[in-house]
């Protein structure tokens, strides 16, 4: 982060800003080896890398994904709360929420790592995040369930509810298909002492382990670098309210696009005209402008407001109108939106950087736990070389899917569904006590955390 930023941040805050960076940053670090672990256990169970050289390759391959995913599912955890409150993020009250969801989730991650528990980082971090939401709207006085972005919270947990039953189901199914088509009874036996797979087998593996480890950077680096983004936006607004490095030949598309956002939802008849006055300020600060630069720092913040409604209206707009709003028009409106969002949503290639080296450096140490939980414990028999490979395949295309739609997934309950979906078909049996722990962790992961980091909270706010 460039030292100049920094002038003019009060000591307290510049206090903050160092504190919440590190936690982010732990939380990444704890959870590249608790989640990392899943992508190396099919390839040191089946003998097709040594641990070492797999750990150390899996944490180069999260350290490039989380360069390769974008930044769709760092903005998907950030809009799960509502937009009144992100743009009220630099106040006191949002730097006792922000605090409080990441040290909820950095507890809840570590504690179940030191169990052996292949319990969810997304979901812990997610249900910080629903917690603090939900608290912070109690405590202004609205009723219950007022502080979170609703439309968002479903298609996140639809995400994450979904995808662990895809993976077991298509586990499943793949392994009964490969029994038919490669019928070698080598491929379905547990491994002999030490002795490597066909190389043709040993590669897929690898290649599995690869693609799992990048798109595990894909989406779990995103949500570190969506907190980060969240922090630096409500401590540093001048540099980070608005993408200062936007393409000048947007700034008129922005201003564009806030007028045509504006003129689709107009409603006749409306006392307060939102949509317009939010339009009219945003024409107002950049015209005439030819980058984001150019606009005064403490207007920067007044431009990021008013493109955050407008998004926000656009979206309202579309849900109260259903199946009657033309096809045309909605999909209008959806570029549009995307138009808005390239102003705000982005990341600086330093915070990219920090997120992906301590990914990285988490996915070579403290792996051993998972590991052995996943390769050992879930199932009843040894894990074979066609249920190591089907859980990785299976593993890495719906991760690799969810990075593409913007939807936060667990690496964890992916890949350990897909290895009992594997036992299950393969009639060697699942061990019921860890899955049942596993199961019990993934329950209990939301309402932990939303509690814990409710609770904290309080006790911040009480003194902010």
């Amino acid at each position: 982060m460039p030292l100049a930023m920094l002038d003019g941040l009060t000591v307290g805050h510049l206090s903050f800003l160092v504190l919440a960076l590190a936690i982010v940053f732990m939380f990444e670090f704890v959870n590249g080896f608790h989640d990392t672990a899943n992508a190396v256990a099919t390839v040191i169970y089946t003998n097709s890398m040594r641990p070492i050289p797999a750990v150390i390759w899996s944490g180069l391959c999260n350290f490039c994904g989380v360069y390769l995913g974008g930044i769709a599912v760092a903005f998907s955890i950030v809009h799960l709360l509502p937009v009144d409150m992100l743009v009220n993020i630099n106040t006191n009250a949002g730097f006792a929420m922000v605090l409080a969801l990441l040290i909820s989730a950095i507890t809840w991650n570590f504690g179940t790592w030191y169990l052996s528990l292949p319990a969810s980082s997304s979901h812990a971090l997610i249900g910080a995040i629903l917690g603090v939401g939900l608290t912070n709207g109690l405590l202004a006085g609205h009723y219950f369930g007022v502080g979170l972005n609703w439309h968002k919270v479903f298609e996140v947990g639809l995400a994450l509810l979904l995808s662990p039953l895809l993976g077991f189901c298509l586990a499943g199914i793949l392994l009964l298909i490969s029994r038919q088509l490669i019928p070698n009874p080598q491929l379905y036996t547990a491994p002999e002492n030490g002795k490597p797979p066909p190389f043709w087998l040993r590669a897929i593996l690898f290649l599995t382990c690869t693609g799992v480890s990048v798109v595990h950077g894909s989406n779990d680096g995103q949500k570190g670098v969506g907190m980060v983004m969240l922090i630096l936006i409500g401590l540093l607004p001048a540099q980070y309210a608005l993408n200062l490095h936007h393409d000048p030949t947007q700034i008129a598309r922005v201003i564009k696009a806030a007028t045509e956002v504006d003129d689709l939802v107009a409603e006749p008849g409306r006392a307060v005209d939102a949509p317009r006055l939010h339009s009219g300020c945003v024409r107002e600060v950049l015209e005439g402008k030819k980058s984001f630069q150019e606009v005064a720092p403490e207007q920067r913040w007044q431009v990021r407001s008013a493109l955050l409604h407008l998004d926000y209206h656009a979206q309202e707009y579309v849900k109260a109108h259903g199946k009657e709003l033309p096809e045309a028009k909605r999909k209008q409106l959806s570029k549009l939106r995307k138009e808005l969002a390239a102003a705000t949503e982005y990341a600086p290639s330093w915070v990219l950087m920090a997120v992906a080296v301590s990914l990285g450096l988490g996915t070579t140490i403290g792996w051993k736990r998972i590991v052995v939980t996943v390769g050992e414990r879930i199932g009843k028999s040894h894990l074979t070389y066609a249920q190591g490979g089907i859980a990785e395949i299976v593993a890495m295309s719906t991760i690799g899917m969810a990075v593409f739609g913007g939807l936060p997934v667990s690496t964890t309950h992916v890949l350990s569904s897909a290895v009992a979906g594997t036992m299950a078909a393969n009639r060697s049996g699942v061990e019921q006590r860890t899955v049942y722990k596993i199961a019990l962790a993934w329950l209990l992961t939301l309402p932990a955390t939303m509690l814990m980091s409710g609770l904290l909270l309080v006790v911040f706010r009480w003194f902010v």
